[in-house]
């Protein structure tokens, strides 16, 4: 922490983190490593048509996402309960997670239903959440924060995978089943436990605000004017496109990993567990390092480094012919994975006006970053479902990669808006 920081900020960044840890328990057990198995290789039967209903069900998840992220963010600055409103998308969430305990094989629309609903709790939460960001800092240690909440979120992922190891011992055996299940409900019950801390403790900012206006309808008409308005915000703008492509690559990486893995590599399960053990071992070395190295060079030159590793790691998976070599570059793809959303969460707390904390990052987590996910997860699985070769939809997300670079470049990181609004045309 930086020295400035008070006993009571240290305290507050503290909660905050805590709830990263909390929900990475969701994005690696039920969208990266575990239930996105167990659907593909158990509930659809194992069939080559698992990566195509996967790819819908994550896209459909994010686009619902996109659509009411925006709109919400607008009205919890209007009403100023941001912590309401994640406390609803998170319980959903937690609900979710538990129910797919009893998702069966053959129950394709059950598990893909409860999985959106699932992920559009875990994913419309995150705009609230990383709302908070520009209240628990300054602007001079967004990037170490940001970092820091990262972190803690891959520690939780660690701890999530080490406790669910031995339950998947048996793999997918009709006998070890059960045990495979347990994990989804471990994976909520953690993400309960240690989210509750932010609910109690984390304060929430507070302004006048009358009980009798329609909060989403007074979302919906700020989103209308920022929208009309979003000439004054080119940075912004500039920024939310470039995120839009690159994060789709990112997205896409995380959802179609353990597949990859297991269906190109021949991964055992225990092997894909381990793959990801160390994936988020070296994100945890990620987010802390380029988290200091942001606030050192600044957050747009911290992202364009770790896209060009990741335009390396899009090649290095595709070349690869061996499990050892897959390990190598699930480490590099961690260790970037981290500081690239540690970085751009720093960048656009950097670039977002004050007075429209939740509506823009309504925007960037919802519109960009969900809505994003929804062109690059179809893609690789529609691309899969047709070829039968995985290495060719790997070569597509090395386009986003490549696009969302040069588009970065048009982003100027010296502008600050957080003083105000941006001025009248």
């Amino acid at each position: 922490m930086t020295p400035t920081m008070t006993r009571s900020s240290r305290f507050q960044i503290f909660v905050w983190t805590l709830f990263d840890f909390a929900n990475t328990s969701f994005s690696v057990m039920i969208v990266a490593v575990g239930y996105s198995l167990y659907f593909k290789e158990v509930v659809a039967g194992g069939s080559g048509r698992g990566d195509f209903f996967w790819g819908i069900a994550v896209s459909v998840s994010m686009l619902l996402t996109a659509l009411i992220a925006p709109v919400l963010g607008a009205a919890a600055d209007f009403s100023s309960r941001r912590k309401r409103f994640l406390f609803g998308f998170t319980l959903t969430s937690i609900i979710a997670t538990l129910l797919l305990m009893f998702v069966d094989a053959g129950m394709v629309f059950t598990g893909m239903l409860l999985f959106i609903i699932a992920n559009v709790g875990f994913e419309g939460g995150i705009v609230f959440y990383d709302a908070f960001l520009p209240d628990l800092t300054s602007d001079r240690s967004y990037g170490r924060v940001s970092g820091y909440g990262f972190a803690m979120g891959y520690v939780g992922s660690l701890v999530t995978l080490l406790i669910a190891m031995p339950l998947y011992a048996g793999g997918f055996a009709p006998e070890n089943l059960a045990n495979v299940k347990l994990s989804f409900g471990i994976a909520a019950g953690i993400f309960f436990l240690f989210s509750a801390p932010l609910f109690f403790f984390l304060r929430d900012h507070k302004t006048t605000f009358t009980y009798h206006v329609s909060y989403v309808g007074a979302g919906i008409r700020r989103v209308r004017e920022t929208i009309a308005h979003l000439r004054n915000y080119k940075n912004v703008t500039r920024f939310l496109l470039a995120f839009f492509i690159y994060n789709d690559g990112i997205l896409t990486v995380i959802s179609f990993a353990s597949l990859f893995a297991t269906q190109t590599l021949g991964f055992s399960l225990q092997e894909v567990l381990v793959l990801f053990a160390v994936v988020q071992a070296s994100g945890i070395i990620g987010s802390l390092v380029f988290g200091v190295i942001t606030d050192k060079i600044g957050a747009k030159r911290t992202i364009a480094i770790n896209l060009v590793i990741w335009i390396l790691v899009v090649a290095g998976a595709y070349l690869s012919a061996s499990k050892e070599m897959f390990y190598f570059i699930g480490a590099v793809a961690g260790t970037s994975m981290g500081a690239s959303q540690a970085a751009s969460r720093s960048l656009m707390a950097q670039l977002t006006p004050k007075e429209r904390e939740a509506e823009f990052f309504g925007f960037y987590d919802g519109l960009c970053g969900k809505a994003s996910a929804v062109v690059g997860t179809f893609l690789f699985g529609l691309i899969s479902y047709i070829t039968g070769d995985q290495r060719i939809s790997v070569l597509t997300i090395g386009l986003f990669f490549v696009a969302g670079l040069i588009l970065l470049e048009r982003v100027n990181d010296k502008e600050h808006v957080r003083s105000g609004p941006a001025p009248a045309p």
